[in-house]
């Protein structure tokens, strides 16, 4: 249990964050987690809705899954704070394990799977993309699953088998953020959570994906307005010390319109319409993605070729200090603002929490700042390699 005391609001956050996610899954039974989320909001032991005593709270309630964790809370004035206990409480001690409410979440699940990523354009990209550039761990398919059959074949032994083996006190964490005094939460949660049963911890024995050797290039054409272009190279897990390297790296090419890819290939050569790059930022060993739309009568091999260019002068020769400082200072401003409100803050914790060191969320900043420019030359030679890129030519049927 964490706990945040802050004065300056008037409302509180609970986070009960469990430690499961898309990466625990089954390979022939994925979105599971996903699908989990919305079957927590079926009803428990004693509360068939969870929205009314949320409303009558004043308050305001969600989940998120990813690849590596879940997380449920609640966000109300701080004295109405005990309704939070009480529905996370009773929907760990018992779901409501009704066949009706399997049956309406997977419906919806699978129509969400429809609506994001079979019918909308581009919807398929981290399909393709995982699929090419994890071969054995997990991370191979998105949260929300390889295939919406395997959400529909999900039966009520599969739900009770994942309650009880991943939605256990031993496999969550507590988190509570805002106007409180760390004894009452104490209290409260102990008499709300005390009492309910441990399970078994699961054991998480992952296969670790082995390091790619040569590069992978699948063309895929769809009803896709225009043709784009994907680059996927693996980078160090998060809790890696060259992280930090890595995710200021990506800021590098794409963090503003002063960004390297924005300002050169986009502003001041016209050849892509929109390029973009980013960091997954997941548990275990992750991605950097870059990914562009050439401008019309641009060819794929000279969108390709002008990124390469850009990735090879950061191979070549340190960034100036200045170019880092700038992005440097921008973390850290990110940083601030996303702490100000109480669940910004439960979340931040929790995730921290999942990765086992709660405390690395006062060390952030500082180890942004201590990235330096020598730092981001070795990460763009190790990262931007070809051997380690995965390239998705994602074209417009003509």
């Amino acid at each position: 249990m964490l706990v945040h005391e802050d004065d300056s609001t008037p409302l509180a956050a609970l986070n009960v964050v469990y430690d499961v996610g898309a990466r625990d899954e089954s390979p022939n039974l994925t979105g599971f987690a996903h699908l989990f989320e919305h079957l927590m909001f079926g009803g428990s032991m004693n509360i068939p809705d969870f929205d009314d005593p949320i409303q009558l709270a004043g308050g305001e309630n969600n989940a998120m899954t990813s690849s590596d964790m879940t997380i449920y809370y609640e966000v109300m004035p701080a004295q109405n704070l005990e309704t939070a206990f009480w529905l996370e409480s009773d929907r760990m001690w018992s779901l409501n394990f009704d066949p009706t409410v399997l049956e309406t979440q997977q419906k919806v699940v699978v129509e969400e799977f429809k609506e994001t990523c079979l019918n909308q354009p581009y919807g398929d990209v981290m399909h393709l993309l995982f699929d090419m550039t994890y071969k054995v761990h997990p991370y191979q398919w998105p949260t929300i699953g390889k295939v919406p059959q395997h959400v529909e074949d999900v039966t009520m032994a599969d739900v009770k088998d994942f309650y009880y083996k991943y939605y256990r006190p031993n496999n969550a964490i507590l988190v509570v953020a805002g106007k409180v005094k760390t004894e009452e939460v104490r209290r409260l949660a102990e008499k709300w959570f005390g009492n309910i049963p441990p399970g078994i911890t699961p054991k998480r024995n992952l296969p670790v994906e082995p390091p790619q050797t040569e590069l992978r290039r699948l063309v895929h054409e769809a009803n896709v307005p225009l043709d784009s272009l994907y680059l996927a190279f693996h980078t160090p897990e998060r809790l890696h010390p060259d992280f930090y390297a890595s995710d200021l790296l990506s800021d590098v090419l794409s963090n503003g319109q002063s960004s390297r890819l924005y300002r050169r290939l986009l502003k001041e050569k016209n050849l892509f319409s929109s390029i973009d790059c980013y960091l997954s930022g997941s548990t275990d060993p992750g991605l950097i993605i870059i990914e562009g739309k050439p401008n019309e009568g641009v060819t794929m091999e000279q969108a390709r070729e002008a990124i390469w260019e850009e990735l090879n002068e950061l191979k070549s020769k340190p960034i100036e200090a200045l170019e880092l400082q700038k992005l440097q200072n921008k973390v850290e401003s990110s940083l601030l603002f996303s702490e100000i409100s109480a669940l910004n803050k439960a979340v931040n914790l929790a995730s921290f929490e999942v990765l086992s060191n709660a405390d690395l969320i006062n060390d952030e900043a500082r180890l942004y700042q201590e990235v330096t420019t020598d730092d981001i030359h070795r990460m763009a030679g190790e990262v931007f390699r070809e051997e380690n890129c995965s390239e998705l030519i994602y074209l417009s049927k003509k």
